[in-house]
This record gives structure tokens, sequence and C-alpha cells, in this order.
């Protein structure tokens, strides 16, 4: 039972290293939802992460014997740090494996505080698996990142601290999760104590593996995964954790990446810090919650569960960040080709602003364009544009949520390719390593022509690539075969409205 894991919490001896987070008041986020939101700052631990809290607890359990043997783990992340932290303040040889697309600036982090890392792999899978037949063969002992009741007790203490520092009413917490060890620990502490607070999960719409299990009452594992917010980018729920989950939880918020983006601004405005994305998450389900339910005068809490992001990341996320706070709507709407027919579109949108503005000439007859407005978050604004336009005759698609219109479309409107015969079109997350292009192109390029190809990377471990080819219908099945052997996670996107409007 859950029960079990106060005298654990209650217990946990880990403050010569970790730290007690403040739990700070939002002056900014309180007003605009009209609720007192209180932030409990884990981006402070001196790993920027909560994670020193399980890692070090675990450390504290082991036996002499096995402190000798060294420990390791498989992480590309915080718990990376958290626990190359904990052995050296313990004095205990560690090794962390970690994926061949780990930035960096993650991997100078981690041997920083005296660990050895090796690499292994494009994913966390393959290091999992490297660093788990390491420890037959030279008997350490592998310290899991969130499926076990020693991490699982030390995430626990953040919901200790918080009930101590918050004595008065709580009406609801929200808690980011992956595998699940800090949503198990908090809330296993906090129904424990206090039954009467609300606690919600919060995942990301694309990773939200604890959603997928809880609706088949089974873990089920994801067969693709979402990695903007790469510190919850977990396929499976862990079992332990889930256990104690399913027992607890009041329900599973999901947030998409323009809503993390928000929040992530959101807690910059208030705190001048910058949340990983992962690090923000709660903060977008606590939004969520509140729009859904209309909340007024309550007491909410969010988790700033890091501040491990790469700088070259803060770029995609300003640029998401206005759709994400409903500031910004895109549009795709379709104008005459003729002199002054840009102006008459402008006068009918009024004073609104116009934030972008995509076009390239098709043909003599109609032009597409690919436009950004600046919209109220208070009003109906989306779907007033679109009622507009359509009574004025225009033909329009909202492209707000379309991610490929995001991610590709409005950095490359460059006009059609009639000759481009049998073209399909993909969206692909590469492995950002040496050779990932080259691997892709050594599978599929000699045997058909590449038609179009567009690459951004946001300092994350994975590029986002759009590429057509031309394929000719006999070619399909061999080509889905191909893709599969590949490996990488792609889409296809021929379909998608923002190719068919301004590229195909």
């Amino acid at each position: 039972m859950p029960q079990s894991y106060i005298k654990r919490i209650l217990d946990a001896r880990i403050y010569d290293l970790a730290v007690e987070t403040p739990l700070d008041a939002t002056p900014l986020i309180s007003s605009r939802t009209g609720n007192k939101v209180l932030l409990k700052r884990e981006d402070l631990q001196p790993v920027f992460s909560f994670k020193i809290r399980g890692a070090y607890n675990k450390l504290l359990q082991l036996s002499d014997k096995q402190r000798a043997g060294g420990v390791i783990a498989a992480s590309a992340g915080n718990h990376a740090q958290g626990l190359a932290l904990a052995a050296q303040h313990l004095g205990v040889s560690a090794t962390i494996v970690m994926p061949r697309t780990t930035p960096a600036i993650k991997i100078e982090a981690v041997k920083r505080r005296g660990a050895k890392v090796v690499q292994v792999g494009d994913t966390y899978d393959e290091a999992s698996t490297f660093a788990k037949n390491l420890v037959k063969e030279k008997g350490m002992t592998y310290v899991p990142p969130y499926d076990d009741a020693d991490v699982i007790a030390g995430q626990g203490t953040v919901a200790m601290e918080i009930l101590r520092q918050h004595t008065g009413k709580i009406d609801a917490i929200f808690i980011p999760v992956g595998g699940g060890g800090l949503c198990a620990g908090m809330a296993a502490y906090i129904k424990f104590v206090r039954p009467e607070i609300k606690v919600f999960a919060v995942e990301p719409v694309d990773a939200a593996c604890l959603k997928a299990a809880l609706e088949a009452d089974r873990r089920v594992t994801l067969p693709q995964v979402g990695i903007f917010a790469d510190g919850v980018a977990v396929a499976q729920i862990g079992k332990e954790t889930y256990r104690v989950i399913k027992e607890t939880v009041d329900g599973v918020i999901t947030a998409s990446v323009d809503e993390i983006c928000a929040a992530i601004k959101d807690i910059f405005e208030d705190t001048r810090s910058i949340a990983e994305p992962a690090g923000a998450l709660s903060l977008a389900g606590l939004k969520k919650y509140v729009a859904d339910t209309g909340a007024k005068n309550q007491t909410l809490i969010a988790i700033d569960s890091g501040a491990n992001t790469d700088f070259d990341r803060l770029r995609y996320i300003s640029e998401r960040t206005e759709i994400g706070e409903k500031r910004e709507a895109i549009f795709a709407v379709t104008i005459p080709e003729q002199p002054g027919s840009y102006k008459k579109f402008c006068s009918l949108l009024g004073k609104r602003s116009i934030t972008e503005f995509n076009y390239r000439y098709a043909d003599n007859r109609d032009a597409h364009i690919f436009v950004g407005m600046q919209i109220s978050p208070a009003k109906n604004d989306r779907q007033e544009i679109m009622k507009t336009l359509t009574e004025k005759g225009y033909k329009a698609v909202d492209m707000t949520d379309n991610e490929m219109a995001k991610l590709h479309i409005r950095h490359m409107v460059g006009g059609h390719a009639p000759q481009a015969q049998n073209e399909i079109v993909y969206r692909f997350e590469f492995p950002e390593r040496p050779g990932a292009l080259l691997n892709f192109l050594n599978k599929l390029a000699d045997q058909w022509n590449i038609s179009m190809f567009h690459y951004r990377n946001h300092g994350s471990a994975y590029g986002r690539v759009l590429v057509g080819m031309q394929i000719p219908k006999g070619d399909r099945k061999r080509l889905e075969a191909l893709l599969k052997d590949l490996g990488y996670n792609y889409w296809e996107e021929t379909q998608n409205d923002a190719y068919q409007y301004f590229l195909s």
C-alpha cells in the first residue's frame, strides 16, 4: 500500500546534500488565473533538479559492499547529474551510460561531478540495456531513475516540505510525470497526511504513458514518444510507480508543446528563472485545470522540477510561446492573385496585428498565404477570424494546432513544384549525432529522388526533418519497410493541409 512509503519518506536523511527548496508566490500567474498559485522551486537544487533527492537517498541505503562495487545508471539528463553528485559526495565510483545523442553540455556536467561517462546507442533503452549488462559483468549496483522504492521515497520529500511550508488550505497540487517517481512519492505522502488535497499528474500530450495505462487499466508501452520535454519522455510508466499512482492521484492532465512553452515564459516573468520543458509541465497542467474548471480563489501548487535546458532551445521555446499563450493564431488563406488583394485582406482584419506573412507566387489565379495574427486569449478570436474570412468568401484553414505547419512550413513557404511527380512527404525526428543524416541517405537516397528537404534543430537530442521523396506507387511497401528498418520516429504528412496549400 502507498502508506508504506510514509516512514521511508520521513526517514530520508538527504539534507547534507539536497536542500529544502522554497515555495514561491507567483504574483503575475496568480493575478492572471484568479487563484493563489505557488511554485515549488526544485530548480534550485545543487543539480538544478529534484533528481538529487532520489539518487542520494538510494545511495544512502546501500551496504558498504555495494558502495565499494560502484554504482551505474542509464540517463541522458537530470538523474545522471543527481547520481554523479551523490556518488561524489559519498566517495562512491559512478558510471553513467548515456545515449550518443546526449548534448555535450550534459555530458560535461556529469564528468565534472566525477562520474565516468560511457556513450552507447541513440536512445535511453539502448543505454539502459548496456548498463544492466555491465551490472552482471562487473558487479556494480544499478540505480534506477524512478522505479525503485528508495528513489521514490527520496522524491517524496518534496511533498513533506510543501505541507510543512504551507499549513493553510491547499486545493490542488500538480506534479509532472515521466516514469512516475516524483508523482508516486509525493502523492503517497500527500494523500496520507492531507487526503483532502487533490493531486493531479501532468504529462505531455505526446508522452502520456500514465494516461494510457490508466485508460487500459494496465501498463502499456507507447509506440512513439515526443521528445520536447525530454525529462519526462518515457514510453512506459514504472511498475512500482504505477501501483502507487493509480491509488493516489485524482486525475491526469496533458499539456501540449505550446502550452509548456507558455508556462516556461510564465515562470520566467514571475521568477526570472528559466525552467526546462519538464520543469514547467506541471504549471501548464495547472493553467489548463483552471481554464477547464473555472477554478477561482483556490490555492494551487505546481512543481518547477528542473532547469537543465540548453541555451539553444530558447529560440524554439520563444517561437512557440505566443501560440501557447493563445496570443497568436496562424492560418492558410487563399486570396486572388491580383494587385490590391493583400491590402483588401489586411483591411478586413481591421487593427489586428499581423505577426507573420509568407507567400510565393504559384499561378495567375490564386495566392496561398501563410499568415500569423495576434489574438486575445480572453476572446474567441480564432473562431471569429475564421467566421469573418468565410463570410467574405475567403477559403481559410486554421493551422494554429498543425505541428508540421509550426515546425517547418512557416520557415519554408517557397512555392509549388508541379514537376515533382509522385511526391510523398514525411516528418522525421533524427537523432542529433554524426552520421544520422548519412545513414538516412544511404538507405533511401540512392533509390528515390529527394524532392524537398527541411531540417531544424533546437538544441535537443533530435533534429526535426521534413522530407519529400518521389516514390512510384509500386515502391510504397518497400519504402515503408526501409523506414521501419531505419528506426527513426516518422509521420507521413502528404495529406497535411499545410503541405497541400503551400508545397504540393
